[in-house]
């Protein structure tokens, strides 16, 4: 199969035709809302649930308006001044490509006043990227960090083993973290109908803050990614290779599991107001439960058919799960979306309200737009969230639904209820973000597995049925953030940035509570992810 795919992309890539614009974006939700005046008003057509996107001449307007605002081209200035509020460190512009790359510091420091301990941030970064011709676009970035957390993100990466949704942490329990992470990616768009990206990166389904179906919340992944372009659908095929070190290892030598997973989602724009969209998705381990190299399963590797048919003719060996996404613009201020995620499914069982173990499923339901009781560039989201307990887990470890030891879907794993509200206002170069959560969620007890924690096995779960969201140690997590930033360069959002968290997580067995400030220099599109719920047994 690596050789067919292969040998597609260097046919493809020396073909001659189409002009098609190919810009490729990195996906982050902060940045990724101030389109959201295009892509959700009832005068446009596009296709707004596949991230990241690739930039074309229906996104372009907004996309150089975010990255010229405030700029200064007058040429008074001197190069130090252009290169730190203006333009890129480095800028190639030709008839036959182009080219930049720019230092992406991320140095912050804050006080934690509940553990009474500072915490601090030190990243050094780059990103690089450009056009070859009209139709290729490459683009790389790469972070090397350290830090001290507050302590509930210490609980989490010491009990998981990862940054979220960053890497691995090579500080092996330490006070100060150490990790890495890159990501490289290679987009070509030999016609307006086609794009054929490759790489190391992430890939969102949805229309919220949140997945339930694929998020960007887990490490980056090597990938091969098809997408078709016709008119009012838009159709994905994307191959992927993961590592699962929460599962055991099969040696010292061979290191950590590895896992496949193919993935196609169909969006379909219905009108000017509604879209409808389904997904589905296999996950299997690269060496089977005798031990024996599986690697590449070739039936998977046809991009125009649905899995489940061809998953159920293998034996039913692999994970297989289905989705559906919807939304509708009520308004061009009001947008109202969906989805549902299907892991397993009883029809005697889902109608009876027994909560048995055989009905898996998640959900998600939420409203969002732009210019907010009519104020410019005000955006706003609020969102409800949910997953039945056992939802995403396997019966085998390494088929679970997660990536480098984390969820692909919400980070909250399983067994949970959420409620997301965002506002983000740009005002010149100023830019304000508030942020609510609350998380209802049940933990492993007693060394009994509940249904959150989607590395455990549900082979022995502690209910066969009666099952219901919160239980085992029920938690409840209240999460607030603000954040006030001043823009200095849009080409890679350099910003001084002061921020401000409250978080509880609270139960009948412990009590945690986070208050801090934050102020930083700060730059590059990427998530770190500071929202999350104690993952494992506290």
């Amino acid at each position: 199969m690596k050789k067919t795919l292969g040998s597609l992309i260097l046919l493809l890539l020396f073909v001659k035709v189409g002009t098609a614009q190919s810009l490729y974006q990195p996906y982050n939700y902060q940045f990724y809302q101030k389109f959201n005046a295009d892509l959700y008003s009832t005068k446009t057509r596009i296709h707004t649930s596949l991230k990241p996107f690739i930039i074309d001449s229906l996104l372009e307007r907004r996309y150089d308006s975010l990255m010229n605002f405030g700029v200064d081209t007058s040429g008074h200035h001197t190069w130090a001044h252009r290169k730190l509020f203006n333009e890129h460190l480095f800028d190639v512009k030709t008839n036959d490509y182009t080219f930049f790359a720019d230092y992406l510091p991320d140095l912050t420091i804050g006080k934690d006043f509940t553990a009474k301990k500072n915490t601090w941030l030190n990243t050094r970064g780059y990103q690089l990227g450009g056009t070859i011709g009209k139709n290729f676009y490459f683009y790389s970035s790469g972070f090397e960090n350290q830090a001290v957390f507050p302590a509930y993100l210490n609980t989490y990466i010491n009990q998981v083993g990862i940054v979220p949704g960053q890497a691995y942490d090579r500080s092996f329990g330490k006070p100060t973290k150490d990790w890495s992470n890159v990501t490289a990616v290679l987009s070509y768009t030999p016609v307006k109908y086609l794009n054929i990206t490759a790489g190391q990166d992430k890939t969102f389904i949805g229309d919220g803050y949140r997945s339930v179906l694929l998020s960007d919340y887990a490490s980056a992944y090597p990938f091969l990614k098809l997408t078709a372009n016709l008119g009012n659908v838009r159709y994905m095929a994307m191959w992927s290779y993961m590592t699962d070190p929460a599962a055991p290892k099969l040696s010292y030598t061979n290191g950590y599991k590895k896992k496949w997973g193919v993935f196609h989602y169909l969006d379909w724009n219905v009108n000017n107001r509604l879209s409808v969209g389904f997904f589905d998705g296999i996950i299997w381990s690269d060496i089977d439960s005798l031990g024996h190299k599986r690697g590449f399963d070739f039936s998977y590797g046809n991009p125009i058919i649905f899995l489940r048919p061809v998953e159920a003719s293998n034996g039913s060996p692999d994970n297989a799960m289905i989705g559906f996404t919807s939304k509708y613009k009520l308004t061009d201020g009001i947008t109202a979306y969906g989805q549902f995620y299907l892991d397993e499914f009883r029809a005697q069982d889902f109608f009876s309200g027994k909560g048995s173990i055989k009905n898996k499923y998640a959900w998600q339901i939420g409203l969002k737009g732009a210019n907010l009781f009519g104020i410019e560039s005000l955006n706003y989201l609020f969102e409800y969230n949910g997953a039945l307990p056992y939802t995403y887990s396997e019966t085998e470890a390494i088929k679970n639904y997660s990536e480098e030891a984390e969820p692909l879907a919400h980070p909250f794993g399983a067994n949970f209820k959420e409620l997301v509200g965002m506002l983000n206002y740009s005002y010149k170069r100023f830019d304000f973000t508030g942020q609510f959560n609350y998380g209802h969620y049940g933990l492993d007890d007693g060394g009994l597995n509940y249904g959150k924690d989607i590395f455990q096995v549900y082979v022995d779960p502690a209910h066969l049925y009666g099952n219901y969201i919160g239980q085992g140690l029920t938690t409840n997590m209240y999460y607030l953030e603000g954040k006030v930033a001043y823009i200095l360069n849009p080409k890679y959002n350099l910003r001084i940035e002061l921020g401000g968290l409250y978080r509880q997580e609270k139960n009948t067995a412990f009590a945690d509570k986070t208050t801090m400030i934050t102020i930083g220099l700060r730059s590059s599109f990427r998530t770190m992810y500071a929202d999350v719920s104690s993952y494992l047994k506290h």
